[in-house]
């Protein structure tokens, strides 16, 4: 687990955690939803967090496409995808995509879900992850293996927020550098 360090490093991290809203008992009651929209409506800070996303994508070797999990994380990784100049695919959740697809099944707390990303873009390619928030990695961790099973070698993960005590960087680290520009 990396993130950024030095001045700069403790500048972003501060620009992008002065910039997330915790909005209590949403979308359920006991959750503190991290709404990015701030963020997101700040051109300079979000300009600076895609930047220092860009730069570890970058230092992780060449990168031909970012792949973005749903729903956030498609924001995040369109806009490293322009500043890289690579394309772009979508994580999606299960039957969003027209066919042909490759699914993956992994566990939530309260039940299962599945990803799926369109066939025939993937294979040899080398692949940045990306999402809005890390918490417990099962997602990423499911997205990560299915580019994987779809023939992508991913050459690391990225975030905005790291929620540190929830440990899912510990899941991700066997399958790449996992990035944070804020752990809280």
């Amino acid at each position: 687990m990396t993130g950024p360090s030095g001045d700069a490093g403790a500048a972003i991290a501060g620009t992008v955690s002065e910039r997330l809203r915790d909005v209590p008992d949403f979308p359920k009651p006991g959750i503190m939803f991290k709404d990015i929209a701030p963020l997101l409506a700040d051109a300079a800070a979000f300009g600076a967090a895609i930047g220092a996303l860009s730069a570890h994508a970058r230092a992780g070797g060449s990168v031909d496409l970012v792949a973005g999990v749903e729903a956030r994380g498609f924001l995040i990784a369109g806009a490293i995808a322009c500043d890289l100049g690579c394309g772009l695919v979508a994580v999606r959740k299960a039957g969003k995509l027209p066919p042909p697809t490759v699914r993956r099944s992994y566990d939530l707390e309260y039940g299962s879900a599945e990803l799926e990303v369109p066939t025939g873009v993937l294979d040899g390619k080398r692949v940045f992850l990306v999402d809005d928030i890390l918490a417990t990695g099962g997602t990423l961790r499911a997205a990560a293996d299915l580019l994987v099973q779809a023939g992508a070698t991913v050459t690391g993960l990225g975030v905005l927020l790291e929620l540190a005590f929830l440990a899912g960087s510990a899941q991700l680290e066997a399958v790449a550098p996992v990035y944070a520009l804020l752990r809280a």
